[in-house]
C-alpha cells in the first residue's frame, strides 16, 4: 500500500506545482500576437564585418539547430476606460532583436521595473534565459513591435512568468 500512497502524492504534488505556477503567471492582455514566419536553420558560425573591421563588427554562433521566428505582435491603446495592452511577464529560451514599428512601447525587466520606453524606429535587445520581462502600451495609440528570435529547436517561443518579487 505504501507505494501507491506515495505515486498519488507524488502526482498531487506535481499537479499542485504546475497549478501554482500557472496561477502566479501574469497573462496578457490587450495583445495581438502573429507568427509572420518560422524556419529552421543548422548550426552556423558568422563572424562578419566592414572593412576596415574596426568601423563595425557582428559575430553570431549557435551550436545544434535554431528555430527562428519573426513575430509581429499589436498592443492595444490606453484608453480612459482601459488600461494599454501587455505582454504580460514573460521570458525565452534565447536571444530577441524588437524592432518598434508603430506607436511606444515600455519594455520592463527585472531590474528596471518601470521600464525603458522605445517609440516608433527604434528597437532593443532581449537576450532571452532568464531575463523576465513585459511590454505594455501606455500611449494612445496602438503600439507594434517586430520580434525575430532565435531559439533553440524545439524549445518553447515564450515561457510565461511571474512578476518579479522586486516589481509587484
Amino acid at each position: 500500500m505504501k507505494p501507491r500512497w506515495a505515486f498519488t502524492f507524488l502526482i498531487v504534488l506535481v499537479a499542485s506545482a504546475v497549478y501554482v505556477g500557472n496561477v502566479l503567471a501574469t497573462p496578457s492582455s490587450g495583445l495581438t500576437t502573429t507568427i509572420l514566419a518560422k524556419s529552421l536553420f543548422d548550426e552556423f558560425n558568422i563572424n562578419a564585418h566592414t572593412i576596415p573591421a574596426d568601423t563595425w563588427q557582428a559575430r553570431l554562433q549557435t551550436r545544434g539547430q535554431s528555430d527562428v521566428y519573426v513575430v509581429d505582435n499589436k498592443l492595444a491603446p490606453k484608453s480612459t476606460t482601459a488600461p494599454g495592452g501587455t505582454t504580460g511577464w514573460h521570458s525565452h529560451p534565447g536571444p530577441s532583436l524588437i524592432l518598434v514599428v508603430a506607436g511606444t512601447v515600455t519594455n520592463h525587466t527585472a531590474d528596471n521595473c518601470a521600464g525603458q520606453t522605445y517609440s516608433a524606429g527604434s528597437g532593443f535587445i532581449d537576450a532571452g534565459g532568464d531575463d523576465v520581462h513585459m511590454l505594455s502600451n501606455d500611449g494612445s495609440v496602438q503600439a507594434e513591435t517586430i520580434a525575430v528570435q532565435l531559439l533553440p529547436t524545439g524549445a518553447p517561443r515564450r515561457i510565461d512568468e511571474p512578476a518579479p518579487a522586486n516589481c509587484q
